[in-house]
């Protein structure tokens, strides 16, 4: 693998030591990348970051990180605290004011890096609305759900109870009915059980009642997770781990979380179907720096905990993919659309988030969230 050594003043930073041309690899790169030394000087800059600060790399060699953003950007800030910390930093959802480059104003999301090759300098990724938009659709998928909860109090009230009298006629009906006539009994028995069932998952989205949560180890939930789905509707499945065995624990209700991953891990296997190849991957990360706004929150809140549920099945349709978790979306010919839904409900409910990527035989659910910290955990409860 290439490596980068340490550049002369007048020699880019990433230039290559092996037969490797670096340079033209950070080309290829669709997002601006650029490479800021210890003073704050521009050391080098790809293709993206020359049309998104509308400058040849030369003319941004020529300044400093102040003069190429607004005073007072925050993305000063952040280079600041990577070269205090040595560690990576991530932030979403910022909006980045070009200095003498126009001076307009960027919603982006922002990924900085220490470069210790470049005199103890920094790496700077900018990435224009890719994951902003997902957070967006993440707004509106909790709005979706809040309708739906909406839905579920009044369908509970005004549909559960004409249906019991319904199933009791027919039940009556079916003592007295010749055989052809009892075929038609027992069908109106088992559509509505299979409309109480409905109303009974859509139920799930009304339940207001404070949730007890407490410190969770999300490895044992994943465990019990992967041997549920083992011994039924995946057990033709190969199961992979790539844990972070030093994951701090997070803040949630056991069984919700359990819940919650069996939708992702029941929706990973419906993908792959019957191949005989099915993989599904189960990880866990820490992604220090990882901050987003979240609905209730005035700053923005750290969510350090990733959790993927991987799979190589057939991935999700491209059309489809903007309204994935909104309710009643399904590309299942037997499906009621509210798996997915009730996933980001859960997730939203503990403060994270969720996002998927897809492409054919890779699909990957990313779910986020916060560290659980004793003092949430001193008897709280919270809906």
């Amino acid at each position: 693998m290439a490596t980068l050594s340490a550049p002369r003043r007048d020699e880019s930073p990433f230039d290559a030591a092996s037969g490797i041309d670096a340079g033209r690899l950070l080309d290829a790169l669709p997002h601006p990348v650029i490479a800021v030394r210890l003073d704050g000087a521009i050391a080098d800059a790809n293709g993206a970051a020359e049309t998104f600060f509308a400058m040849s790399r030369e003319s941004m060699r020529q300044l400093n990180l102040s003069q190429l953003v607004a005073n007072g950007s925050p993305l000063l800030d952040f280079v600041e605290q990577v070269k205090t910390s040595g560690a990576a930093f991530n932030s979403y959802r910022v909006e980045l004011s070009l200095g003498k480059a126009g001076g307009t104003d960027q919603l982006v999301d922002i990924f900085v890096t220490p470069l210790p090759e470049l005199e103890d300098g920094v790496v700077v990724m900018v990435q224009e609305r890719s994951l902003t938009e997902k957070m967006d659709r993440q707004l509106n998928h909790r709005g979706g759900a809040r309708s739906v909860a909406a839905m579920a109090s009044m369908l509970a009230h005004e549909i559960k109870n004409p249906l019991s009298g319904i199933r009791g006629a027919a039940q009556l009906l079916e003592t007295e009915a010749n055989d052809s006539d009892r075929a038609l009994t027992r069908l109106i028995c088992e559509e509505t059980d299979r409309i109480v069932k409905l109303v009974d998952r859509m139920s799930a989205f009304s339940d207001g009642r404070p949730v007890e949560r407490e410190s969770v180890n999300i490895h044992a939930v994943l465990d019990h997770v992967k041997k549920v789905a083992q011994a039924g509707f995946a057990r033709h499945i190969r199961f992979h781990e790539n844990y972070d065995p030093s994951l701090p624990p997070v803040l949630g209700n056991r069984d919700q979380l359990i819940q919650m991953f069996l939708n992702l891990v029941k929706n990973a296997a419906e993908a792959i179907g019957e191949e005989s190849d099915g993989d599904i991957e189960l990880s866990t990360a820490f992604r220090p720096g990882v901050r987003m706004q979240i609905p209730g929150s005035k700053a923005p809140v750290s969510l350090p905990l990733e959790f993927c549920v991987r799979d190589n099945g057939s991935g999700v349709p491209e059309e489809v993919m903007p309204y994935l978790f909104d309710p009643f979306i399904t590309t299942k010919a037997s499906g009621t659309g509210l798996g997915l839904a009730l996933v980001a409900k859960i997730i939203g409910d503990h403060g994270g988030t969720i996002e998927c990527e897809s492409l054919m035989r890779r699909t990957t659910f990313r779910v986020l969230m916060p560290i659980y910290s004793p003092r949430q955990g001193r008897g709280e409860k919270r809906g």
